[in-house]
């Protein structure tokens, strides 16, 4: 980046206060003062004025913000802030955060950035930041703080209520099978009784020039078993859910696990790397289920021809699991289609909008707006896990879908808002075979298991808590959904049940499911 050099030349530079401004009042107070109380937890004289109406936790949080290091050097943090998606965020932040002219803060908000990072080898914090923002002074603007502030809080207090309810939904529906006392059921987050081998092969679609491996899980059964793909999210690979593909291969299914070239952790370290400028190509909207139909084409052809997996596949019988970007996969290969009506409707997004994923999905305005056959018939189920899907999709393209799908969400508001991007798209699904399940204080991140592949690590507080316990949720409810709709098994249908979630249920993260959601009664959450 030629922006570097420019800047390290003057390292002097740096902000030495923060002045928030509403109209023409103005009050400052010096960066020192932040620098003191994240370094010793003392709160000095200047700072004491601005925490007087701020409790202890809210304190605490604080400081864990300005001292909490990102792990990202000079170059990797610049290639982000170049792609179009990292310019659309310096944009809506450069209007919050402002130079002392009350100018947009994109260009000092980026330098400064770069400039912490270079200076930080081993990871830069937020306060890094502010001392190296390019200005004697850094302008908080306020009204507009208090103006995102005002929409974030709205839509925290409507995704409450709209976990307030499914919640509620799911504990009657609880209380009133208990009623009745339905025989225990067994806990399915304890492994199956087959055991299993992996093997590893590749793949090369020379349609598309396009070659990516990917890991079988193959049971040792003597009849042919339904077969389960799962498809990663942005930036993660194959191994992100190698454990749910262990569980579910000992419970007798064939797990197949693409890695998606042009949107894996290579795609990223690509990004961060400088060999590329873009967070995924545009074409990955395709692609990615088109990986999925190859891949199932090649097993095929492997069922006939390769001796490991002759007789162990059941090609008829396919069930897909996505997360993020692969819950797109997934409802995607199930029926729903690129909606290009409704994103040149919302796309370029509202540049105050909450809900990061809507800058993602409209990459996708930039495809050539052809009708895109992505649907596959051989699959018969799927479980979307914190999927995007609002813009892209919407209500015309999910409503298409026939097939039985479990939406998996969690409560916390991260990269995917629950909300918008799953609790209100399960409401425009019409299939008669459809479940909701909420983590609650679930994240977007608490399902993945890092891979030792990660370019970057994900921090512990965006994760959230008891993530091992969200991932076993994930294992005990895709065995029965599976089993009931990919293996034709209908005696497992009983764990497809709020009374089962509310068994498995742990206080730290409590789980809840049920099977349709009136829209009339979230009018309120939608307003």
């Amino acid at each position: 980046m030629s922006l570097l050099p420019a800047l390290t030349i003057h390292p002097a530079l740096g902000a030495e206060r923060i002045t928030f401004s509403y109209g023409l009042l103005e009050q400052s107070i010096p960066i020192k003062s932040l620098d003191t109380y994240a370094e010793t937890g003392k709160v000095d004289e200047d700072l004491a004025t601005y925490t007087n109406s701020v409790n202890k936790k809210q304190l605490t949080q604080l400081r864990k913000v300005l001292i909490t290091p990102i792990s990202l050097n000079a170059t990797e943090i610049s290639q982000f802030l170049y792609t179009p998606i990292g310019e659309r965020l310096l944009t809506n932040l450069g209007k919050v955060i402002q130079t002392e002219s009350r100018l947009s803060g994109f260009y000092a908000i980026r330098a400064a950035l770069i400039l912490a990072a270079a200076t930080e080898p081993k990871g830069f914090t937020l306060l890094d930041v502010l001392e190296k923002f390019p200005a004697s002074s850094i302008s908080i603007n306020l009204a507009q703080s208090l103006e995102i502030a005002d929409k974030l809080q709205d839509l925290v207090n409507q995704t409450q209520e709209a976990v307030a309810l499914i919640n509620q939904q799911s504990q009657q529906q609880a209380n009133s099978v208990s009623a009745r006392k339905v025989t225990p059921l067994i806990n399915l987050r304890q492994p199956g009784s087959f055991t299993w081998q992996k093997q590893t092969i590749m793949l090369n679609d020379v349609s598309r020039s396009r070659s990516f491996p990917a890991d079988i899980y193959l049971p040792m059964t003597q009849t042919p078993c339904p077969v389960i793909v799962i498809s990663h999210g942005l930036g993660s690979d194959r191994n992100s859910f190698a454990y749910l593909a262990e569980h579910l291969a000992s419970y007798g299914f064939v797990v197949a696990v693409p890695e998606h070239p042009g949107s894996n952790s290579q795609q990223l370290q690509a990004l961060l790397s400088g060999r590329t400028d873009r967070v995924t190509n545009p074409r990955e909207f395709v692609d990615r289920p088109l990986d999925v139909k190859y891949l199932l084409d090649e097993l095929t052809r492997l069922s006939q021809s390769n001796p490991a997996f002759r007789g162990h596949l059941n090609l008829d019988q396919v069930g897909v699991v996505g997360q993020s970007y692969g819950g797109y996969t997934a409802l995607a290969l199930a029926g729903a289609k690129i909606n290009f009506a409704e994103l040149k409707k919302d796309c370029p997004t509202p540049k105050d909008t909450l809900n990061i994923s809507l800058f993602f999905q409209c990459l996708a305005v930039r495809l050539p707006q052809v009708q895109y056959n992505l649907s596959d018939p051989r699959v018969k189920a799927i479980i979307a896990i914190n999927p995007v899907d609002s813009q892209i999709f919407g209500q015309d393209s999910l409503s298409q879908i026939k097939i039985p799908v479990m939406i998996v969400s969690g409560s916390n508001y991260t990269v995917a808002p629950a909300l918008p991007e799953q609790i209100k798209p399960f409401t425009w699904l019409t299939t008669p075979n459809k479940y909701l399940v909420l983590i609650n204080d679930g994240t977007h991140f608490s399902t993945i298991v890092e891979s030792s592949n990660a370019v970057v690590p994900v921090p512990t507080q965006v994760i959230g808590s008891s993530p091992e316990l969200a991932r076993s949720y994930v294992e005990a409810l895709s065995v029965p959904f599976f089993k009931t709709y990919a293996a034709q098994q209908p005696s497992y249908i009983s764990y497809l049940s709020a009374d089962y979630t509310n068994t498995i249920s742990q206080k730290s993260l409590p789980l809840s499911l049920i099977t349709s959601l009136n829209p009339q009664q979230l009018h309120q959450a939608f307003k």
